[in-house]
């Protein structure tokens, strides 16, 4: 119609304006009209092939992302307030990201069979291994117990997964404690792990390293936990799920990684908590199906918001051993007695790494340009490199080429003789300490045991921003991370994020340098007002509620 259209007006205008050239033009308009009416219809073939091709993709794509979560035990889509289902582009994403990560693992639905062990580290405290372990037994398969469930993913997840059972085997009574690390079970589900948490160790130390776009990058990343997230952790969990449904399913699990989580509300247990980490509000950390504890009421409100059920969500407190918890205002008052004593003593900062064993570069910058202080006799480091043995050579290089002088503590022993000694009164034997291990528990735990002897804990915004220990909020590694120093600091038991180098140093000459050290004991008395309402309470109350939750039903 619009060609006719058009050469009609053509024709008309042509016949007024001169007769004799009507034929002419007409003839070179249709020609010029048949030709590109060719290429516009070699336009409008591709455009139907296209939609053609489109269409059947599509079907493709759905009739796959409808196999992979026929099974499921959790459906997604109404709990992450997308009743109608994923747009295709989330279809597409998750079956991508399955096929990445697990499209060469076979799901099995027969479970894993477990064995106990006895750990060398926590007394009274029960190992979860594979059936036939060295020196294992057969697991009980009581549900007279509980299950604190985690992945070795960072230090973080084990440091709460430790929390909880310490406050577990404090009132266990004749129930026992149970820790059950994914990872501990050598099988392919936990292979499945391992190399995703390759990738994302990997990410945070690049991120770390290298800074500015890819730091930005990565930040990005660590804040986009959506719905699409959960969905592809949740159809991972449904893959791993075999490492614990041999278990009685009324066991209370106590879930410190999400994914042990979802996991086990994929195989059907009914009484399960999931310890949400971070301060900030993502789906990606919140389990369907379980009641997902929060740390602060900011998250809480947060959570709620985007749609959690008020019933599968409840507000706990911080995740803290029992230890430091129970010892909270005798430490805060020792710190302050040393802060406020008439001959000024060194200001103790402990600079621990994180599981990932990123932030190499700037921690040993920090620790360079901390030792014309630390030779004054301002400043006493203790290091903690964890078992990352490419940590301990950075920190060692740092002190050698400054050729300052150090002692290494690197047994479990160790860290609590030197830690001891310096509750009765005593000064460490050198003025940098440096903890360096071969295993993974000393690892984790010296940070939490020297945290009652330093004055400052000197951290990136991890799950250690929540510790009531004075603190020095470091660069992130995440974004994520920028809420938990935002909840420290209006606690008043912590710093600001503290980015570049000469932040760090500006803080310490105010714990250090001002008559009375007003912030340190201001932030010592903080905790101890804190921890007379049960901010520091979290782990003390999930075991309680998890032992409630079984007893109930």
């Amino acid at each position: 119609n619009f060609l006719i259209t058009v050469l009609s007006a053509i024709a008309i205008g042509r016949y007024f304006g001169g007769k004799e050239s009507i034929k002419e033009d007409f003839i070179g308009i249709v020609e010029k009209a048949l030709k590109y009416t060719s290429v516009l219809g070699y336009v409008v073939v591709f455009l139907l092939a296209l939609g053609i091709i489109a269409f059947f993709s599509a079907k493709i794509i759905d009739d796959l992302y409808q196999k992979l979560i026929v099974n499921n035990k959790v459906k997604l889509d109404r709990w992450v307030q997308q009743a109608a289902g994923p747009k295709l582009k989330s279809k597409f994403q998750l079956l991508f990201t399955y096929w990445m990560s697990a499209g060469g693992h076979k799901v099995r639905k027969e479970p894993v069979p477990l064995g106990e062990e006895n750990s060398s580290f926590m007394e009274g405290l029960k190992v979860v291994v594979k059936e036939g372990t060295k020196n294992s037994a057969p697991h009980k398969k009581t549900s007279d117990c509980v299950v604190v469930g985690t992945i070795r993913m960072g230090f973080g997840h084990h440091r709460i997964a430790y929390a909880a059972c310490s406050w577990s085997l404090k009132g266990s009574g004749n129930n026992d404690t149970y820790f059950h690390d994914f990872l501990n079970i050598d099988t392919p589900e936990a292979q499945l792990i391992k190399d995703m948490d390759k990738w994302y160790s990997k990410g945070s130390r690049l991120a770390s390293e290298l800074g500015g776009m890819v730091e930005q990058f990565w930040g990005a990343i660590t804040l986009s936990g959506d719905a699409d997230s959960l969905r592809a952790t949740y159809q991972i969990a449904e893959a791993v799920k075999p490492l614990l449904s041999q278990l009685p399913k009324d066991t209370p699990i106590v879930a410190t990684h999400c994914m042990v989580g979802l996991a086990a509300v994929a195989a059907g247990f009914k009484n399960v908590i999931n310890l949400v980490i971070d301060n900030h509000a993502q789906w990606f950390v919140v389990v369907p199906g379980a009641l997902n504890l929060v740390q602060g009421p900011t998250n809480y409100a947060q959570l709620l918001r985007m749609g959690v059920p008020p019933e599968e969500i409840k507000l706990a407190g911080h995740w803290i051993p029992a230890d430091l918890v129970d010892n909270l205002n005798v430490d805060c008052k020792a710190r302050i007695a040393r802060a406020t004593s008439k001959n000024k003593k060194p200001l103790r900062l402990l600079i621990p790494v994180g599981g990932a064993g990123a932030q190499r570069l700037f921690v040993t910058k920090l620790v360079k340009a901390l030792i014309p202080r630390v030779r004054k006799g301002d400043v006493q480091l203790f290091l903690n490199a964890g078992d990352h043995e490419h940590m301990r050579i950075a920190f060692t290089d740092a002190l050698d080429s400054n050729s300052q002088s150090f002692n290494t503590v690197n047994s479990i022993k160790g860290v609590h003789d030197f830690c001891d000694s310096l509750r009765k009164g005593n000064e460490p034997p050198s003025a940098v300490t440096l903890f360096a291990f071969k295993d993974y528990f000393p690892a984790v735990a010296t940070t939490d045991i020297v945290s009652r002897v330093t004055d400052v804990l000197a951290c990136k915004p991890s799950e250690l921003a929540f510790y009531p220990v004075p603190k020095l909020m470091i660069r992130r590694v995440g974004d994520h991370e920028a809420y938990s120093a935002l909840r420290a600091s209006e606690l008043g038991d912590g710093t600001l994020e503290a980015r570049e180098l000469d932040d760090c140093l500006r803080f310490i000459e105010l714990f250090r340098d001002i008559s009375g050290s007003p912030l340190l004991v201001s932030m010592n008395e903080k905790i101890m007002e804190n921890g007379k309402i049960g901010v520091y309470d979290g782990c003390k109350n999930a075991i309680e509620i998890a032992r409630k939750m079984k007893a109930s039903k």
